[in-house]
């Protein structure tokens, strides 16, 4: 099945802003835009997710992609298409939840563990793929696993990633990930997120320019 592309970023970064509320959204997505961020998860088990996504759409550029995790049922997808989504960000592989996001034009992003869940996310027309959790595979894990992979599937590393270690995936040539506590807890300010974002920013780039990757 053919999938719909992971959109080219300079950053294949995805922000996973976990628990945060409507009434802080748009403080919070404007600093990481500002930052350089280009991709926003809200996971579904945040307050008022949908509320929320809806109002980090409005706020978001074109460009912006900005969707959901933790997505698990076709409605859920189907309410995401609703409020404007197109990021869809799921804990498993399911080929029918995969099919309606790609059906609503959705960018897709199973999480995956083995080659069994990683092939079938592929056949299944997955747009990437999201080693979860990172910390556990390490980066030679996930380099193993994607020797069997297509070639031009984009690989993101998400659970245990952050401005530290970077470089550790850099030099295998894993580029893309997702960052959660790392980057965005429950009650930061906007300005502690502002200054973790380019912290962020800053560790990845000069991880991604020592490797040779860029």
């Amino acid at each position: 099945m053919r999938a719909i592309p992971f959109p080219p970023m300079k950053r294949p970064l995805v922000a996973i802003l976990r628990g945060i509320r409507p009434e802080e959204t748009a403080d919070i997505v404007s600093v990481l835009i500002d930052s350089g961020m280009t991709a926003i998860e809200i996971p579904l088990n945040s307050p008022e997710p949908f509320r929320t996504i809806e109002i980090a759409v409005k706020r978001a550029p074109a460009g912006t992609l900005i969707g959901a995790g933790t997505v698990l049922t076709i409605d859920d997808v189907a309410r995401l298409h609703d409020v404007g989504g197109r990021l869809m960000v799921s804990p498993n592989v399911d080929p029918e939840i995969i099919a309606g996001a790609r059906a609503r034009g959705m960018v897709t992003m199973p999480g995956v563990f083995s080659p069994t869940e990683a092939l079938l996310a592929a056949k299944s027309g997955a747009s990437s793929l999201k080693f979860f959790p990172a910390s556990v595979l390490g980066a030679a894990g996930i380099t193993a696993i994607r020797a069997v992979l297509p070639a031009d599937l984009m690989i993101a590393a998400v659970g245990g990633v952050s401005d530290t270690n970077f470089a550790d995936y850099t030099k295998a040539g894993i580029t893309a990930f997702g960052l959660g506590s790392s980057l965005y807890k429950p009650g930061m300010t906007a300005a502690q997120v502002a200054d973790r974002a380019k912290a962020t920013i800053e560790a990845y780039d000069r991880a991604v320019q020592r490797s040779g990757t860029a």
